[in-house]
This record gives structure tokens, C-alpha cells and sequence, in this order.
């Protein structure tokens, strides 16, 4: 990736003008990394955040029981790690599919911020999206059903385009959906009987995301 398409990219990610584009893109590393590499453990000192351009990231956290739960999944234009300063990581991050990202030391990141109200306020409105798709994932878990849950986790993962790509091996949704993988199975496959979803060149689309999001309760 080149330095135009950098800035470019962080443009896009902040919402910001050429100059603050650059001045992020110096504070920046730009990474490119293959399907499962480890971004950073749990426990692990933070002191850098992350910017995804392109691809996705998993967060996994591991419980005292020794069982896996995926926490999240971050996409296109979000972010992860520490922010504002140094934190542990509460969970393991790993690339999902190939992942570019931006990674930049925290501190810095956010002292740009306070100098530039465009960087500042491109960060308020990160840090507010994400956490307003936390909510959704607390009350999904709390409130739906397995199957609603896995239908939720779909719609999510699929986004406006309706489809998965590649498509998700069913114990990851069920981890992300917080049920067992014979109810995600089942529920993968009562869905495709019915016409809603199918495998096409090895990804999952969503051929009616209406009766999908019909069917989150």
C-alpha cells in the first residue's frame, strides 16, 4: 500500500481533510497480516491502538473454565487496542482472513487529538459507534434466543452487501452467538432449507434479509 492510498484510508476511517490525514498517516505503521496471526494476547500490556482498513480481527477472550468466547468481530473503519493511554488486553486478537491495518502508539494518537478538533471529534464518533454495537451484543445475549442469536450474528457479520466472505465455519458462530455448535448447525441449516441463506463460490449469502431480521427474537 502506497502513501497515497494510506492517507486515503485514513481519510476515510477519521472523516478528516488531507492535512490531518497525513499528520495521522506519520503516526501510523501500516500491517498487513494472514489469516489467524496474533495481534496481541490477553493480559498482554497495550499500549497501541488499531485501525482496520480492510479485512477483519477477532477478539476471543478465554474464560476460567478454559472455553473460548468471542467477544467481537472488527471490520472496515473501526478500531481496537488502548485509547487514550497504556491498558491490558482483556482478550486475544487475531487477524480473521487477511487483515490491513493501521497501528499507531496510543498516547501520541490521542495528544493529536486534543491539538486537531477534527482528529478529536473523528475519535469521539469511533469510540461512540463501537460502543453502541457492544450494547447490541449485551442485549442480544440477554435477551434472545440461541437460534435469534445466530440470526443476529449473521445480519451483523454480512453487512449491507449480504454476504460472508469466506463464509464462517459454524463454531465460530456459535461462540459469537453464545450458544453450542449443534444448536448453531441446526439453525445454519433449518435457515438454508428455507431458502434465506445459501453457499455460493464458498461464501454465505443472505438471500432474504428481511425474514432474517424477522426472525431475531
Amino acid at each position: 500500500m502506497d502513501i497515497a492510498e494510506r492517507v486515503a484510508a485514513v481519510g476515510a476511517i477519521f472523516g478528516c481533510g488531507d492535512r490531518e490525514a497525513r499528520l495521522l498517516n506519520a503516526l501510523l505503521d501500516y500491517q498487513k497480516l494472514a489469516n489467524r496471526t496474533p495481534i496481541a494476547h490477553q493480559g498482554d500490556v497495550s499500549a497501541h491502538c488499531w485501525f482496520v482498513i480492510d479485512g477483519a480481527v477477532r477478539v476471543q477472550a478465554i474464560g476460567i473454565d478454559g472455553r473460548a468466547q468471542q467477544l467481537a468481530q472488527h471490520g472496515p473503519g473501526e478500531m481496537f487496542g488502548a485509547y487514550p493511554g497504556p491498558t491490558l488486553h482483556r482478550a486475544d486478537i487475531a487477524a480473521h482472513g487477511v487483515a490491513h491495518l493501521l497501528r499507531g502508539e496510543a498516547a501520541t494518537i490521542a495528544a493529536l487529538a486534543t491539538e486537531h478538533a477534527t482528529i478529536g471529534s473523528s475519535m469521539a464518533i469511533l469510540l461512540a459507534r463501537q460502543l453502541d454495537m457492544a450494547m447490541d451484543r449485551m442485549v442480544a445475549r440477554t435477551v434472545f434466543t440461541a437460534a435469534g442469536r445466530v440470526h443476529a450474528q449473521l445480519l451483523q457479520l454480512a453487512g449491507e452487501s449480504h454476504r460472508i466472505s469466506p463464509a464462517p465455519i459454524v463454531t465460530t458462530i456459535a461462540l459469537t452467538a453464545n450458544t453450542t455448535r449443534e444448536t448453531a448447525s441446526r439453525t445454519l441449516a433449518a435457515l438454508a432449507r428455507r431458502g434465506i441463506i445459501r453457499r455460493e463460490q464458498g461464501d454465505l449469502v443472505i438471500a432474504s434479509p428481511r425474514m432474517l431480521a424477522e426472525m431475531v427474537y
